[in-house]
């Protein structure tokens, strides 16, 4: 078991990263930040739970807003009410100005004040490569379409995230022919998902499909898993360049997805309330350009748009690909983030291809 999964056993931490590179553990009023077994800030919470101290921190500024946001996030998710933090006076703060710098706290009445919508936009809690800068902007032509230039994809994982309400880490991955053909293989090969992907075939087609996505510049196929478990398989790619472009005014850096839920332990609407929010926000936070992601579900998929629906997706209008009728569907920036939908939706049944 890796060391996020087992520190998600606990009910008093809350592992924060790709592969928990810090953990935030709560011992009545005090917060631990904890980092390679080592505590790098501590602070206290007050009786309203809504205001925090920092006790100690690190002299070095980067790790110090990184604990900031480590805590943030765990009590934003701890508290999913909570509507914003105190961290008191801005000129007592120690590393008030680089909170400010980092668009992690915002001043307001001589404080500073964490925001979780803020909170949430900051890559270093979720991505592995969340250092690297957004790809610059160079238009190019394919097959017709133009677009900006693609960046390099990822390897290996590309990011994670502490899910409060399973006690679990969902992460995703980018797949592997050689690791993941035969999962994607036994996926495809079963009828209910087949019912709407339409790709069941030997190993041979199946190597060739994962192989020609890979290839392509403007998708990337990831395998979702909670824990060490893979779950599904995603197809994330740029609108712009993709078959949905024709069917509406798709921006440079729109994207989009398909979903495969492999495994029949992990459907229904306690596990999409993870992976769904979950995508979007890796998708989001991999280029702070991405304003808008597009779906294009089967228009008589209603329980998918019902399931779309409740997680901030406004159905745009239906059009006729050559292969099935498909309703458009769009979920904004400033909704995902304004509306805190990375929380779970209102309860109801729920299923996904």
């Amino acid at each position: 078991m890796n060391k996020a999964s087992s520190s998600a056993k606990d009910p008093h931490a809350f592992p924060i990263g790709p592969y928990s590179a810090m953990t935030v553990l709560q011992d009545g009023a005090e917060l631990r930040v904890v980092a390679d077994d080592a505590t790098v800030m501590r602070l206290r919470l007050d009786e309203g739970l809504d205001h925090l101290e920092m006790l100690d921190a690190p002299d070095d500024p980067r790790l110090a807003v990184r604990a900031v946001s480590a805590a943030a996030e765990a009590m934003f998710g701890w508290r999913p009410n909570l509507n914003r933090l105190f961290l008191g006076s801005i000129n007592k703060a120690p590393i008030g100005r680089e909170l400010l710098d980092h668009g992690l706290a915002v001043a307001a009445g001589g404080n500073l004040v964490l925001l979780p919508e803020l909170t949430m936009q900051r890559r270093d809690n979720w991505l592995v490569d969340a250092g690297r800068p957004p790809f610059p902007q160079l238009h190019v032509m394919t097959d017709g379409k133009r677009h900006p230039r693609r960046s390099q994809k990822p390897v290996g994982m590309v990011y994670a995230r502490f899910i409060t309400w399973l006690g679990e880490v969902i992460s995703f991955r980018v797949a592997d022919v050689n690791d993941d053909l035969h999962l994607l293989h036994r996926w495809m090969n079963d009828p209910r998902v087949d019912a709407f992907w339409d790709e069941a075939g030997d190993l041979e087609k199946h190597r060739t499909y994962l192989s020609t996505i890979l290839a392509d510049p403007h998708m990337l196929p990831l395998i979702g898993c909670f824990g060490d478990a893979p779950f599904g398989y995603f197809e994330v790619y740029w609108a712009k360049e993709n078959r949905i472009a024709p069917f509406y005014d798709a921006n440079d850096y729109d994207r989009g997805w398909h979903v495969v839920v492999g495994e029949d332990a992990y459907r229904g609407r306690r596990y999409i309330s993870a992976w769904l929010p979950s995508l979007m926000h890796y998708m989001f936070l991999d280029d702070c350009r991405t304003q808008r992601i597009v779906g294009e579900p089967a228009a008589a998929h209603s329980q998918q748009l019902r399931n779309l629906e409740l997680s901030g997706f406004a159905k745009i209008k239906n059009f006729d690909f050559p292969h099935k009728r498909a309703t458009l569907v769009m979920l904004l920036r400033e909704r995902f983030f304004g509306d805190r939908l990375w929380l779970p939706a209102a309860a109801g049944p729920a299923t996904m291809a």
